[in-house]
């Protein structure tokens, strides 16, 4: 994978579209007025509306070049469906630890989110699994303690 190119699923990149659609023909004409309104009040170096304005268009502005960035450098995440014979990005993985058992999908790095069981591919435990089977041992390394773990399902 190239530095710049950005993993994101199907589903991420129509969200992302939908939020820049919204921040680009909604919030930022929302803010311009904001600011418009805020100048006819007057002196500008003590009006809070307009430096709040001004900080929520800034936010806006960094937010909309980010998403720019994520689609401008986007690389699709193809249907993990297709094989469950290996771990892939994009598929959903089952392991054993101690015991216990754990899934979670592997993402890419701006679609991580554990608290929806969304780990990046670029975290230890997901770099040990890419490319691996069911019924392999796996060792995750690469941090503080090292583990071992067992991959019992791939879907």
């Amino acid at each position: 994978m190239e530095n710049n190119e950005i993993l994101l699923s199907k589903e991420k990149i129509d969200a992302l579209e939908k939020e820049l659609k919204q921040l680009i023909d909604v919030k930022r004409p929302a803010i311009i007025k904001l600011l418009q309104d805020a100048r006819l009040q007057g002196d500008l170096s003590e009006n809070a509306d307009y430096d709040a304005a001004k900080e929520e268009q800034s936010t806006i502005e960094a937010r909309i070049n980010q998403i720019q960035t994520f689609l401008r450098n986007k690389k699709i995440i193809k249907d993990a469906k297709s094989n469950n014979s290996t771990i892939s990005i994009g598929k959903f993985v089952t392991y054993v630890k101690s015991g216990k058992e754990y899934t979670f999908q592997i993402v890419g790095e701006i679609e991580a989110n554990p608290d929806e069981n969304k780990i990046s591919n670029i975290c230890p435990l997901a770099r040990a699994l890419l490319g691996k089977s069911v019924g392999d041992i796996v060792k995750v390394i690469g941090i503080i303690k090292p583990y071992t773990i067992e991959v019992k399902k791939i879907s």
